[in-house]
């Protein structure tokens, strides 16, 4: 039974017991009006209502009316056709998105959501579970800044890897793709991205994966003192790399890996996107900026901790770094590769001096000879023609 049905059968209970009270003279109009609970100009009308039509005068007369600001049934079909005809498998508040973004929707996202669950076409969420106390967001944007993967089925096929590096204090993101695996030279594409946008950040907070850290013993805390390609780059940036212990520590990363995967995948879908440049493209253009749009939050303090990072060759930090030891052959060995090294005017050869091979995200390679750049080669091994070899 409605809980407006049992609260108007009191009513009418209550009624009658206090009405034969004032009746029989037990109690005055305002003792009776006070016993309601109502004022005396109701309890009169209420009486009068009562004895021309008994109970049934005391029902509200409202009950049972469409209310004025109702909206029209066929509106609310047109919405639900439109959810189940294209936005099936869609949240909710991604719909509800694309219902004023591209639909030119002028109803409000909870009108949406309960016309839905009207409908019966969403489910109505489960209650949530006791609150738990966010970690506090840093109050400048750049003072530390969160880099994960996910791996999904982002495009139809195989799953693939999702790179997001994301600000803590306002959850921007900065930097996302799609990449077939997550990896050191996929960390040090989103970092690239955001220091050639931005500027130089103060701090990465990352997971205890192999390609950001070394961790002798499963579970146990990382090795500082055996830094990885990755930690060798930041560390010469002057950014401090920061390990997260627990999925719980990486909760903001991980909400914003949910929102992505209820979205993404959906949208490309739609788009009718199937590879991964296009993808990409997509994300770039189109997904990213309105991403930020709805998700990212005002920093706690006006300012900035970006600073801009001046000279050098920001490339040849965000590498591979590798030390050879060069040949009698004026060769240098690197993974099944043979890279000669061609003819210097400031020397005649390098046989055994202590040189260092760097591998770029694109797979071309560099050898240098402290800060000189003696020459460049292409995947193969081919060396490249270049006016200058030293280092920009």
């Amino acid at each position: 039974m409605k809980r407006t049905r049992v609260l108007l059968e009191i009513r009418q209970m209550r009624f009658a017991d206090v009405y034969e009270g004032w009746q029989v003279g037990r109690l005055s109009q305002e003792e009776a009006a006070q016993a309601l609970g109502v004022s005396e100009r109701t309890f009169r009308r209420f009486s009068r209502r009562f004895a021309e039509e008994g109970a049934d005068g005391l029902l509200d007369r409202r009950i049972g009316q469409v209310s004025a600001r109702c909206a029209p049934v066929d509106e609310v079909m047109a919405l639900t056709n439109l959810y189940q005809g294209r936005y099936a498998d869609w949240t909710v508040k991604h719909f509800f998105d694309f219902y004023q973004a591209e639909h030119r929707g002028t109803r409000c996202y909870t009108w949406v959501k309960q016309s839905l669950q009207a409908q019966g076409v969403v489910v109505r969420a489960k209650r949530r579970g006791a609150h738990r106390r966010k970690r506090e967001r840093r109050p400048l944007p750049g003072m530390m800044l969160h880099q994960d993967g996910s791996r999904h089925a982002w495009l139809a096929g195989s799953p693939s890897d999702l790179i997001i590096t994301m600000d803590d204090a306002t959850s921007e993101a900065y930097s996302a793709f799609l990449i077939d695996e997550e990896g050191t030279m996929s960390s040090f594409l989103g970092v690239q991205a955001v220091i050639e946008g931005h500027g130089l950040f103060s701090s990465l907070y990352v997971d205890r994966g192999s390609h950001y850290w070394l961790t002798p013993k499963a579970g146990d805390r990382v090795d500082r003192q055996q830094p990885t390609q990755f930690h060798r780059a930041l560390s010469q940036l002057g950014i401090e790399l920061i390990a997260a212990y627990s999925p719980q520590a990486r909760g903001r990363s991980e909400r914003t890996f949910k929102t992505w995967q209820e979205r993404l995948p959906r949208e490309l879908a739609l788009a009718g996107i199937t590879t991964m440049a296009e993808a990409n493209r997509y994300i770039k253009r189109r997904f990213l900026p309105a991403f930020n749009r709805l998700f990212s939050v005002p920093a706690r303090e006006s300012g900035s901790a970006f600073v801009p990072f001046i000279g050098g060759n920001l490339a040849d930090t965000l590498c591979l770094q590798e030390p050879r030891v060069v040949g009698n052959d004026n060769c240098v060995r690197y993974r099944n590769l043979t890279l000669q090294i061609p003819a210097d005017q400031h020397r005649c050869h390098y046989v055994k001096a202590n040189v260092r091979v760097h591998e770029y995200a694109n797979a071309t390679l560099a050898l240098f000879h402290g800060p000189r750049c003696l020459a460049r080669y292409t995947a193969q091994g081919k060396a490249v023609p270049t006016k200058s070899r030293r280092a920009a």
